[in-house]
């Protein structure tokens, strides 16, 4: 076998030196086709050439008058529509790459499992069977449940989650507020501090945890977060103003509607101390409250979770319309809800003793 490329047309050869005729072969075998009009080589035979003195061998085309010439074997596809071909290949696999490309992977809510999905521990399920799934539960059974379904080596929070009748993306139905829990929050709250001059010593005096200025707010830019409140005075909101994506995510930015930003610190600490807790509405109009540990007498659940309930109805916003609550359900941190009768909840008066 011989092989000879033709540089005019970029034409790949293979012929046989052996007497073939060219009615042997298939016409397949003698045509090929292009990005022009097919081309037969049938009617053709190759005719080798050899120069004596230089040694080289070439090959040329001639009619098909006898059948002594050597006869074409075979013919490859032209260069460019190899070319072609791989340019199309690499289309395709472009095409199937970006196709395959893997999704982003999710974060958030849209990370955690369907709820068909999830798989309870043994400790959940048994507690779950204390209570009925759809009844709403009067308050006081209620609580009396709640205490009964903490099983945890810790002391679970007890939570209150209020479901309300507004939509918070219109500024006239946002809800944001603070409640002084009677009994407090059963947790000890870290106070911080921003403030300067005279309201330095006032700070330390009524015990604050942190009492800075602007080495605080370095320090605070530089990851410091080692405290559960930040409160500041009127004159260092300028300088705080930097801090709000750093603080805005985590909840602790200084806001006069919190309680946090005021003139009488010595004030806003106390109540911190003691268990003032800010809430807000989030996008889909729940409220979320924790209103104390199991650990509290029954007395002393009911009394705080009727003063978040009382300052939730206060601070009803304005262009909230129709039925204000749509349901309310109290739980530990680790187990399930309790589904609470919202007429009997909010008509509820606490005992003359208490």
């Amino acid at each position: 076998m011989a092989t000879c490329t033709t540089p005019s047309s970029s034409l790949m050869l293979t012929y046989a030196v052996s007497t073939v005729h060219s009615q042997d072969l298939p016409p397949s075998i003698l045509s090929f086709k292009s990005n022009k009009p097919t081309f037969s080589l049938y009617p053709l035979v190759l005719k080798a050439s050899r120069d004596r003195k230089s040694g080289l061998k070439w090959a040329n085309l001639y009619p098909q008058r006898d059948s002594k010439h050597v006869v074409v074997a075979s013919v490859a596809a032209e260069a460019e529509v190899a070319e072609a071909a791989e340019e199309k290949e690499g289309v395709v696999e472009t095409a199937t790459a970006t196709a395959t490309a893997p999704s982003k992977p999710k974060k958030g809510k849209a990370a955690l499992p369907l709820k068909r999905d999830r798989i309870r521990s043994k400790r959940f399920l048994e507690i779950q069977k204390l209570r009925e799934n759809k009844k709403e539960y009067d308050l006081k059974t209620a609580i009396s449940l709640l205490k009964e379904m903490s099983s945890t080596k810790f002391v679970e929070t007890a939570e209150a989650h209020f479901r309300l009748n507004i939509d918070p993306k219109y500024n006239d139905q946002q809800l944001r507020s603070t409640v002084n829990l009677p009994k407090g929050t059963g947790q000890t709250v870290k106070v911080a501090v921003l403030t300067q001059g005279e309201k330095f010593d006032e700070a330390k005096s009524a015990g604050a945890d942190i009492v800075g200025g602007e080495d605080l707010i370095e320090q605070i830019k530089g990851g410091f977060m080692e405290f559960d409140k930040l409160i500041a005075s009127p004159d260092m909101m300028v300088k705080v103003a930097s801090l709000g994506k750093i603080l805005g995510p985590r909840g602790l930015m200084p806001n006069p509607k919190a309680g946090t930003v005021t003139p009488n610190i010595p004030q806003a600490i106390e109540e911190f101390k003691k268990g003032k807790v800010e809430y807000r509405a989030d996008k889909t109009g729940i409220v979320h409250i924790p209103f104390g540990k199991v650990d509290f007498s029954e007395d002393g659940l009911l009394e705080n979770f009727l003063a978040a309930v009382k300052s939730i109805e206060t601070n009803k916003p304005k262009g909230a319309k129709g039925v204000y609550w749509k349901s309310a359900h109290i739980c530990t941190s680790m187990g399930p809800s309790i589904r609470l009768n919202i007429k009997e909840m909010l008509d509820y008066k606490l005992p003359s003793n208490i």
